[in-house]
């Protein structure tokens, strides 16, 4: 039976906003060593500053790894952002009819398909159709990196991702626009939330388009 999850999100880096604050302004403080004007409460000041001159350079001096539960078909996407490091759940080592993953494939639920409708059906079908050819060819002792021809971008991945907080600035404009796929539109504005929530002085001008 194919198992559909949710999408979800966890931010692996600890988060203290204060420190990484301050150690932003040191770095943009050493290019006019000015490092005398530190004091309480600059550090935010500098960070707002530098942002609203667009001189976003100095954010790339922090970076923050997160894991996300998706789909094929969003770490296609998210893998073309070049500034970023992934170590991706491999379809092709990982053999989804062994009982380490319950002999089924798992599969994200999609946001354009509402279910109970015809087309939701249609999707669910397709999918247990698939489960039921890649456990046939497993069983007939064909490898995962056989089997994983079959796999649709619906299959679910699990993504660790690294980037400095420039790039997640740049991830969010882009992937949480109404031109971004549906589906990473949904998990990227479930991240942005996140780290609004942690670094709202570096994160908080960003508007998720609705």
């Amino acid at each position: 039976m194919v198992k559909i999850v949710p999408d979800a999100i966890e931010i692996l880096t600890p988060i203290d906003a204060p420190t990484i604050l301050k150690h932003l302004e040191l770095c943009i403080r050493n290019c006019y060593k000015s490092e005398d004007k530190i004091e309480p409460g600059s550090a935010e000041k500098m960070i707002r500053k530098i942002i609203e001159l667009k001189h976003e350079a100095m954010l790339e001096h922090f970076a923050i790894t997160v894991r996300l539960t998706t789909d094929i078909g969003v770490y296609k996407d998210l893998t073309r952002h070049r500034i970023a490091s992934f170590a991706i759940e491999s379809t092709r080592y990982c053999n989804y009819s062994k009982g380490k993953f319950g002999s089924e494939i798992t599969v994200m639920e999609p946001p354009e398909l509402t279910p109970g409708t015809e087309a939701y059906n249609v999707w669910l079908q397709c999918m247990h159709n698939i489960e039921t050819a890649y456990n046939t060819l497993a069983a007939q002792g064909y490898k995962a990196d056989v089997c994983r021809m079959l796999l649709p971008h619906s299959t679910r991945a699990s993504v660790i991702m690294t980037a400095n907080l420039r790039e997640w600035r740049h991830i969010f404009k882009l992937r949480t626009a109404k031109a971004a796929h549906p589906t990473v539109r949904r998990i990227m504005k479930k991240l942005l939330i996140a780290f609004q929530e942690k670094l709202p002085v570096i994160f908080d001008d960003i508007i998720a388009e609705d």
